[in-house]
């Protein structure tokens, strides 16, 4: 959401007791990420903050009156997470007056614990201003804006429910999963929005719509039961990229950096995935993109040494079979020189080790990403160390030049380049991810489910 936010005045409801109850994935580990603010006067003292803080902590707090700080910290950035914050201050044991779950599981350590008197209202419900994804302080805006993606969100005025009214437990696998449609009541100033896309529509049948307020609320594929990949920023980088559109774009900072990111997922030696990244600095052509082992990428972007990888750079070749982001053999002119705008296809066919590169709709070498074990125009990679080495293999991105630095936005299936949609919504008989091109039969895309076909 980055800058954006949404907003509502509410009418009078319920204060004692009340449920907040929300899916959101952070972009990064480290900033403060409000996801509910409410503030009704030109004092503090009149705030509620529900937030991610900058140590990864979830905190609850109405200035000094009542807190929560987790001991646990929240800061994995390819994943969601559920959050229910559940309210009762009628209730005659403290710790019931207040309690959040994370997952499904009631949160019961804390750094900080100031429970709410009994009977005491809460700042929400009030006749004033509500904010989504933004802090409000003292009367006025004061930042701490939600860089990310939420999902589902629910308020029930006057209600009081647990985590499982909003998932429950997969009895296959373990994982706490969304209930879209969950039996609960709103009461009178209550909502669901964004329930499957970036509608701020009330579902809840109240008619309480929220507005958005500032921004733009884009609608992505990558949702609590189905999680898409994007560029990781945990991985210790001495040089790291600017991450922006929740970790979709990173673009390098300085024509000295080698800046280099891999996707939060990884792929096994088996399967085919397909993704798409778009050049959009006008100015440079120093971005690489491909495919490397995960395990080694990892451990060269922390010494920030070579990274061995089978990747296109800008001046249009191919490096592969040991090659590194700046070294190695290569195959000139497998594909056209990219320019501004234009879109680097790549495909991996884990079953074959073969890996297909294309410019804005067209395969280079007439490659064939469908031609199996005869790999027409691929780049064959099956028989290099680095990669019969490699566990696993995740898509990569970095700079090869000391003399410019890249800027990259990446589909991974979320159906959006950095804030812009697809313009045309290319064929995939996967079902899963929306690209601007035709994904090649057989492959999908680097998803939860893509990985789970």
């Amino acid at each position: 959401m980055a800058t954006t936010y949404l907003s509502r005045t509410f009418a009078s409801g319920n204060q004692k007791t009340w449920t907040l109850s929300g899916w959101f994935k952070f972009a990064d580990g480290t900033s403060n990420m409000q996801m509910f603010g409410f503030s009704t006067a030109a004092n503090n003292a009149s705030t509620l903050d529900f937030v991610r803080d900058t140590t990864g902590s979830i905190r609850v707090d109405h200035w000094t009156e009542y807190k929560l700080v987790t001991n646990r910290k929240f800061r994995d950035v390819s994943g969601w997470y559920h959050l229910v914050l559940r309210v009762d201050t009628t209730l005659a044991t403290a710790d019931d007056r207040i309690r959040l779950y994370v997952n499904g599981v009631q949160e019961t350590s804390f750094s900080t614990r100031n429970n709410p008197s009994q009977d005491e209202d809460f700042i929400i419900n009030s006749n004033t201003a509500h904010f989504i994804g933004v802090r409000s302080h003292s009367g006025s805006l004061s930042g701490l804006y939600f860089d990310g993606s939420m999902s589902h969100l629910h308020f029930c005025d006057g209600y009081s429910y647990g985590a499982d009214s909003f998932g429950s437990t997969d009895s296959t696998t373990g994982e706490w999963k969304i209930n879209t449609s969950p039996s609960v009541t709103y009461g009178t100033t209550g909502f669901f929005i964004l329930k499957d896309g970036n509608s701020v529509t009330d579902q809840s049948g109240n008619s309480n719509n929220w507005t958005v307020t500032a921004g733009t609320l884009t609608n992505t594929e990558d949702c609590p039961d189905n999680v898409f990949a994007t560029w990781n920023p945990l991985v210790y980088n001495a040089n790291p990229p600017i991450y922006k559109s929740g970790n979709t774009e990173e673009e390098g900072q300085s024509d000295s950096r080698y800046p280099v990111t891999i996707s939060t997922l990884a792929m096994p030696k088996s399967g085919k995935f397909y993704a798409e990244f778009k050049k959009v600095d006008p100015s440079n052509d120093y971005e690489a993109v491909g495919i490397a082992d995960t395990e080694k990428a990892i451990e060269a972007i922390r010494a920030n040494t070579d990274v061995y990888v089978v990747g296109y750079e800008g001046a249009a070749s191919i490096k592969r079979g040991g090659a590194s982001m700046t070294y190695g053999s290569e195959i000139s002119g497998y594909i056209p020189a990219v320019g501004d705008n234009d879109i680097i296809q790549v495909a991996f066919d884990g079953d074959n080790g073969a890996v297909y590169f294309g410019r804005n709709g067209t395969w280079g070498n007439s490659g064939v990403p469908t031609s199996g074990s005869s790999k027409t125009g691929a780049v064959d990679i099956s028989g290099a160390t680095w990669y019969t080495d490699a566990k696993d293999l995740v898509f990569l991105a970095g700079e090869y030049s000391s003399s410019g630095y890249g800027h990259l936005q990446a589909n991974f299936g979320n159906g959006y380049f950095g804030t812009t949609a697809i313009s045309s919504e290319g064929t995939n008989a996967s079902g899963i991810g929306k690209f601007e091109y035709d994904v090649p039969t057989g492959y999908t895309a680097l998803s939860t489910k893509g990985l789970n076909e």
